[in-house]
Parts: C-alpha cells; sequence; structure tokens
C-alpha cells in the first residue's frame, strides 16, 4: 500500500487520480447546470451574469486549489454581458502578462499586481452588471438566437432557494476538493515522468480544470441554457487568471508573475488570442460554419492543439 502522504506517488496512483477526479467533476459539473439554471431564474440575476458570477467562482474553485497547491509546494449566445465577460477576461490576462515585465516588487511577499487583478475583477464585474441593466448596445435577434428565459418546466424550480444555494455549494466543494486530487497527482507525474511542469501543468492540469465548465456547458445546451452555457465558459477562465492571486500569496520565493517562464507565457499569450476569437464568433454569430463549427470553433481547436504540440516538444 503506497503512503499516500508523502510524494511522489507511483504513476499507476496518479492516473487513478486522474480518473477520479475527473468523474467528481462531471457528475458534479451536469448537476450545476441544473441547479443554477433554477437559480438563475428565481434569482432575476439572468444567466450570463449569474454564469460568470457563480458559475465562474464554482468551476474556478478547483483551478484556486491547484495553483495554491503548486506554488505552495514550488450556437452561440451573443449577449452583451457575454461579450464584456471576454472582454474582462483579454483584460486580465493582459494585466498578467504585464506582471511579468515590470520591475519586481512585493508588499508583505504579494506582488502589487494581484491587488490590480482582484480590483479590475470586481470593477469588470459592476460594469457588467450595470450594461446588462441599462443596455447600450443589444445584439439582432436571428434564427439560431437562443433567448435568456425562464426555464418553468425545470423541476429544481419548485425547489426552496435556500435547498438551491446548499446544493450548489456542496457541489462546487466536491469539484474543489477534485482540483486538489488533480494538483498532488499532477506533482507526482512531473517527479516521475519527467514531463516539464509546463506540460503538466497547461495540458494535463488545464484538461481536468476545464471539465467543469465544458460538462456544464454541455448539460446548460441541452436544458436549452445557452447563455448560461457561454457565460460558465468564461466566467470560469476569468477565475483562473484569478488563481494567480492565490497562487501569489502562497508562492514565499518572491513574485509567482516573475517565476513564470517562456512556457507559461506562451499558454497566456494563447489565451489571449483564443478569447479574441470567442469574441469574433460571438459578434459574427455565423450561422453556417465549417462541418458544424463556426470558423471560430476551428480556430480555438487548431490553437490548443498547436500550443500542446509547442509545449510538447
Amino acid at each position: 500500500m503506497p503512503d499516500l502522504t508523502t510524494l511522489p506517488w507511483p504513476l499507476p496512483l496518479s492516473a487513478a487520480v486522474f480518473v477520479l477526479a475527473g468523474a467528481i467533476t462531471v457528475a458534479g459539473s451536469v448537476r450545476l447546470a441544473g441547479v443554477g439554471d433554477a437559480l438563475a431564474d428565481r434569482t432575476g440575476w439572468g444567466e450570463a451574469l449569474f454564469g460568470v458570477v457563480f458559475f465562474g467562482i464554482v468551476t474556478g474553485l478547483s483551478g484556486i486549489i491547484m495553483t495554491i497547491v503548486a506554488a505552495g509546494s514550488g450556437q452561440a449566445a451573443a449577449s452583451l454581458s457575454n461579450l464584456l465577460s471576454g472582454c474582462l477576461l483579454i483584460a486580465l490576462l493582459a494585466l498578467a502578462l504585464v506582471a511579468t515585465y515590470i520591475p519586481e516588487t512585493s508588499i508583505a511577499g504579494v506582488n502589487p499586481m494581484s491587488a490590480v487583478l482582484v480590483a479590475a475583477y470586481v470593477g469588470g464585474l459592476v460594469l457588467i452588471r450595470r450594461a446588462g441593466a441599462q443596455p447600450m448596445w443589444q445584439a439582432i435577434a436571428t434564427a439560431e438566437t437562443c433567448p435568456d428565459v425562464p426555464h418553468n418546466d425545470n423541476p429544481l424550480n419548485q425547489r426552496s432557494p435556500g435547498w438551491l444555494w446548499t446544493n450548489f455549494a456542496v457541489v462546487g466543494l466536491l469539484v474543489a476538493a477534485g482540483g486538489w486530487l488533480v494538483a498532488l497527482a499532477a506533482e507526482s507525474v512531473v517527479e516521475t515522468t519527467g514531463l516539464t511542469a509546463g506540460f503538466v501543468g497547461a495540458v494535463l492540469m488545464g484538461a481536468v480544470n476545464a471539465l467543469p465548465e465544458t460538462v456544464t456547458a454541455i448539460a446548460a445546451v441541452r436544458r436549452g441554457a445557452v447563455t448560461l452555457a457561454v457565460a460558465a465558459v468564461l466566467g470560469g477562465n476569468i477565475l483562473d487568471v484569478l488563481t494567480l492571486v492565490a497562487g501569489d500569496i502562497a508562492y514565499r520565493r518572491g513574485s509567482i508573475y516573475h517565476a513564470a517562464g517562456e512556457q507559461e507565457l506562451l499558454a497566456t499569450t494563447t489565451s489571449l488570442f483564443m478569447t479574441a476569437t470567442l469574441l469574433g464568433g460571438l459578434l459574427i454569430r455565423q450561422t453556417c460554419g465549417w462541418g458544424r463549427l463556426g470558423f471560430e470553433g476551428v480556430l480555438l481547436l487548431a490553437s490548443y492543439a498547436a500550443m500542446t504540440v509547442i509545449l510538447a516538444l
């Protein structure tokens, strides 16, 4: 029986943990889609804002925990809110890149850019909320547009708000626990296989970390909550950027931004390009793409595949 308290774990055990964490994430994310859809209707906040804030927090929890553990050990719904969320994501990624080029400074062991990222996130949410309440721009409805309307056929709408919030929180904690397990397994994989930390972090951990957004988006689309699906993906990625703040606090050797290497900078830059591509897809709203994929879908897949190959070299 291997000692689970000591790293690295044997490779078969690390692989098993990856699979287990992935199964927990998939099951939890499907549940989150139904409960989140009901809460978006019951609170009146709408799918876009609820998805960006609360789905972002819950699906981002696993990424936050992954970062803390790693640092401590060394059909599209073109809504104004979703477009602004994409802009916020680009802004946060750009700030993270800027932090790697400015002189390294810290206050109580934390880089000032971490505070800037938090302030930008809060300010961005305020703007998204105001724009959603009093929009100055609105997408033209097409035959492919799925409006954000309450889904009265959702049986969870019959549940009390307290029950819904409790269920949402419990499932979110399970997803977070999966993130903790993935971080430990990833560290073991790096030590036992000789793979680079950049490849394991960006590809293997990134794949598991993306599962909540991916599964939630698929489940939401199948329920007809397309706006919620897009918002969940954007919200999760926005919170993923904020994991840098948690990592910077946990990293005791200086600024985590200046500890970034070429592989981490490549992943960040690729994320910027992919987010800009997604925004283009939301604005153009291509009705007939290549093999049921719009131009943005093809570019997103190609960009990620290219990044993976480069990181593996």
